[in-house]
């Protein structure tokens, strides 16, 4: 009856040994793996902080006015980003040149720009180059100069403004100042031989100026936007508002680089009630998406995606799949925009959850070189850890072999050798080894017993050779 709980106790002093055996093998392989393991996290730790792979969850984009184009994409692109997690702050502005003025500051992160804008305002001409890269051309923005029949009939004798130099004398709305159209339509003024300083151009912002000019306090209005602006459609089809036909739009393209002739067909806004009610010929600036240098690389990413599924549709001056286009104008192209223009959404992409397939096509190159720094090193943690372990063991043969060395010589009391012996022998029992080392530790141990043995003078001379390790390293230790 009393072997059963003896056994019990056995049991549960092996699983105790066998704990701390392998709590010990773990501490040992932690002290002689740490300086590399320490390595490794900090190799990563500052490819991660080099890289930053992880954008930041909220942004600001710069649109413009808020019945304009650029604030119907704003909304889109705010609706694509947060498919992502990322929170979009839309920025309403004036127009083009406001916005290139944020980027500048760093205000904003992004912002729709007008192709061409820093070149309209005067004097910017040696202005030095910033930190601003593009993310490719979205989408044309022709020129709409929308004017009153009545106007035309007064001032010209019928219904049609045939061209810009007999404006010269008409309330001519060109936008706020810090709009694109406002520099560009003092270009194309200018182009007509007429000086804008002398014309009684007004400034007013797109919604009151449409106001103005329906009510008659206004002869004309100009304004640049893509034709999803929902002022351009209520425009074209309000009774006694007649858009004007740049019939030279060739000869504009060649004296203002910023704009290229596009044309607006025959009955495209409105099939049955046939408008307009034959090709209008306008003339159009090419709108870019804009992000400073330090926009992280991810954002920079999604917004060009967004871009591709958002201006990719055929509208009245476009196919489908023209735009977005890897097309520089004052900027150069973002290279995360090559990359996407060249190859596509990343192949991660396709398959992971956004912030994962970031994170791996961010790090994956840097990751590989730091492996194949660290496996070399690696090699040399396996005889580390078992240097280190054994030398637990050895470093004491050199107080065994002073021990049985002393007695030779006679130079100390037999009993305060034994004594010494002993203490030896007691610290070797305590001595922490892992399981797999109890060989060696043994080994130690039946050499002591032997020096015992020579102290007490019971030991054959054959016996009491081997007093110190068989393996050479171990004397060197």
């Amino acid at each position: 009856m009393s072997a059963r709980p003896q056994t019990t106790r056995g049991l549960g002093h092996g699983a105790a040994l066998q704990l701390r055996s392998a709590l010990l093998s773990l501490r040992d392989l932690l002290l002689t793996g740490g300086p590399v393991l320490l390595l490794a996290i900090g190799l990563f730790w500052l490819a991660y902080r080099v890289l930053d792979p992880i954008p930041p969850q909220r942004m600001v984009l710069a649109t413009g006015g808020a019945q304009g184009a650029y604030a119907e994409f704003g909304r889109l692109y705010r609706d694509a980003l947060a498919r992502q997690g990322i929170e979009v702050e839309l920025r309403a502005t004036r127009g083009a040149l406001d916005n290139l003025a944020l980027l500048r500051s760093g205000e904003v992160d992004a912002a729709f720009v007008q192709g061409g804008a820093d070149m309209l305002r005067s004097g910017d001409e040696d202005r030095p180059p910033d930190e601003l890269l593009s993310l490719g051309a979205l989408f044309r923005e022709p020129v709409w100069i929308f004017y009153r029949e009545d106007s035309a009939r007064a001032r010209l004798g019928g219904e049609r403004l045939e061209s810009l130099s007999q404006i010269a004398e008409w309330r001519l709305n060109v936008g706020q100042e810090g709009s694109g159209i406002t520099h560009l339509m003092h270009r194309l003024l200018i182009a007509n031989g007429l000086e804008p300083a002398k014309l009684p151009l007004s400034q007013l912002p797109t919604t009151p100026a449409v106001m103005a000019l329906l009510d008659g306090r206004l002869d004309a209005l100009a304004l640049v936007s893509a034709p999803e602006s929902p002022i351009v459609r209520m425009l074209l089809i309000t009774p006694g508002i007649r858009l004007f036909d740049f019939a030279q739009a060739e000869a504009y393209a060649r004296r203002v680089p910023q704009v290229a002739p596009v044309l607006l067909p025959r009955g495209v806004v409105d099939l049955a009630q046939d408008l307009p009610g034959q090709d209008v010929r306008l003339v159009a600036a090419t709108a870019s998406l804009l992000v400073r240098e330090d926009t992280h690389p991810a954002l920079q990413q999604l917004l060009v995606q967004a871009a591709r599924r958002i201006h990719s549709e055929p509208n009245w001056f476009q196919d489908k799949g023209e735009y977005p286009k890897a097309q520089t104008g004052d900027h150069p192209l973002s290279p995360e925009a090559q990359r996407f223009y060249a190859s596509g959404e990343p192949l991660l992409q396709r398959h992971l959850p956004f912030g994962y397939a970031n994170l791996i096509d961010r790090m994956w190159v840097v990751l590989l070189s730091i492996v194949a720094v660290l496996i070399p090193l690696s090699r040399v943690v396996p005889p580390l850890y078992n240097f280190r372990v054994r030398s637990r063991i050895f470093r004491w043969y050199g107080l065994l072999r002073e021990i049985e060395q002393q007695h030779a010589e006679g130079s100390r009391p037999l009993a305060a050798l034994r004594a010494e012996l002993d203490q030896l022998d007691a610290r070797i029992e305590r001595l922490p080894v892992p399981l797999s080392y109890a060989d060696e530790l043994y080994s130690l141990r039946s050499h002591i017993a032997m020096v015992r043995q020579r102290l007490d003078g019971t030991a054959s001379p054959s016996s009491l050779s081997p007093a110190t390790p068989d393996d050479p390293a171990r004397t060197s230790t």
